[in-house]
């Protein structure tokens, strides 16, 4: 691990403890070397650091290309991993910058929602990534985020206070995945995230969202 990533990730370990409470689940699940796709659902501005708060293993992150018009910003993210995607289109340059990083042996966490939540439920996903965890032969594991987004809703300007869950699903080989159509890997990725997520709901007194309702399924 990169020293100034592993500073970065203990300063921010310290910041949420005195601030956030933040609980790792499933931690074991994400193989300690070896490409690694991530899948997560986005519910904040915090998600990149939550994914990769809990882990003792370098991520990569994927962050929209606006960030990097103010230069220094841009070295700092640069710094920590992130490379740039254009939102609303195909950006192949992304998704063959992604592809490289995996066949490295990196872990890289995607948001395949495209946009932070409106409400705190996981949209349906959108395909493409199913593409990428086919081509570069990793790990793919599925990762959920609960509770961010009573801390940052997408209206609100600054976090607040609470607690967020993150929990590691169980890994998908890329042997499980060539076995799957892209319908079929797409529907179980989508289907898990739901799942933890209601699990993780229950298990902190929380009322489970019901997905049957389609008008939050095919936004």
């Amino acid at each position: 691990m990169k020293l100034f990533y592993a500073f970065c990730q203990q300063c921010l370990r310290v910041l949420f403890s005195a601030t956030i409470n933040v609980r790792s689940h499933g931690r074991e699940n994400v193989p300690l070397a070896g490409p690694v796709l991530l899948v997560s659902n986005h519910q904040s501005y915090l998600d990149p650091v939550l994914c990769g708060l809990g882990l003792n293993r370098e991520l990569d992150y994927m962050a929209r290309a606006s960030l990097f018009r103010n230069r220094y910003f841009s070295r700092m993210i640069v710094s920590l991993n992130a490379f740039p995607v254009r939102r609303g289109q195909a950006d192949v340059a992304a998704i063959k910058e992604i592809i490289k990083r995996l066949r490295a042996g990196r872990a890289v966490v995607v948001f395949p929602e495209a946009t932070r939540t409106s409400d705190g439920r996981i949209r349906k996903i959108k395909p493409g990534f199913d593409l990428i965890a086919r081509r570069s032969g990793g790990t793919t594991v599925p990762v959920v985020i609960d509770g961010a987004y009573e801390v940052w809703p997408r209206h609100k300007k600054l976090p607040g206070g609470g607690r967020i869950n993150v929990m590691y699903g169980r890994a998908i080989t890329p042997q499980e995945t060539k076995r799957m159509s892209r319908e079929e890997f797409v529907t179980c990725i989508n289907e898990r995230l739901r799942q933890m997520q209601n699990q993780l709901r229950c298990q902190y007194g929380k009322i489970p969202y019901d997905y049957g309702a389609e008008e939050h399924i095919g936004e």
